[in-house]
Parts: C-alpha cells; sequence; structure tokens
C-alpha cells in the first residue's frame, strides 16, 4: 500500500506539473493545446523519473542509464496512450476545455503506467 500511495503521490505531482507547464505554454506562447501538451509530459516524465527512482520504487540493480531508458520506453507508451486519450476526447468534444481532457486521459493511463514501472524499470532482476 505504500508503493500505491506513493506512486500517487508521483503521479499528482507529474500532473501538477504537466497542467502547469500546459497552461503556461497556452498562455504565454502560440503553440496551442497539441504541441502544449507534448512539452508538458516530457517535463511532468522527468519529474515523475527522480520522484518514482527515489521515493516509490528504489533504484533497481541496473544502471542509471538502463533504467532512465527502461522508464523512457515504458512512459512513452503510456504517453502515447495518454496524449492518444487526451487528442481523442478534445477532437470529440470540440468544448471541452484542455485540462478536463488532461485530467481524464491522465487517470486512464494511470494503471497501465504503475504496472509498467513496477514490472519492467525498477523490478530487481
Amino acid at each position: 500500500m505504500k508503493r500505491i500511495a506513493l506512486f500517487l503521490i508521483a503521479g499528482g505531482g507529474g500532473f501538477l506539473v504537466d497542467a502547469l507547464v500546459l497552461s503556461a505554454l497556452l498562455h504565454f506562447t502560440p503553440l496551442g493545446p497539441f504541441l502544449s501538451r507534448g512539452i508538458a509530459i516530457v517535463a511532468a516524465m522527468s519529474f515523475t523519473f527522480v520522484f518514482n527512482r527515489s521515493f516509490t520504487f528504489g533504484r533497481s540493480n541496473r544502471r542509471l542509464l538502463s533504467e532512465g531508458v527502461r522508464y523512457g520506453a515504458v512512459g512513452l507508451v503510456t504517453a502515447l496512450v495518454n496524449y492518444g486519450l487526451y487528442v481523442s476526447l478534445l477532437l470529440a468534444i470540440p468544448l471541452l476545455q484542455p485540462l478536463v481532457a488532461l485530467t481524464l486521459a491522465s487517470l486512464a493511463a494511470m494503471g497501465l503506467s504503475f504496472f509498467g514501472y513496477s514490472r519492467l524499470v525498477f523490478a530487481r532482476r
């Protein structure tokens, strides 16, 4: 249960980073909701890697580079699922606010990311 609680804290922090970067880019740049979200995902993924490695799962017995590549691969798959849902929601419901689409897509991708990080990235060999 502690690991799940810490994962939810990491995810909550990642969500805040994602939402803040997305909001800032939407407000201060002409990038639009799709490119802005891609940049926000990278920022959020960087935050969650450091948090999950430091607190949630701990370091595996792999090298940092190997761990980072695995994290990036799992993160990429879950980010693609997340982003795909985000875009689908915005296209299907044109009046939907980007932050609402972000919330729904992030919740949907959460289970996939926990499984991937706990089994493929930080699990001991």
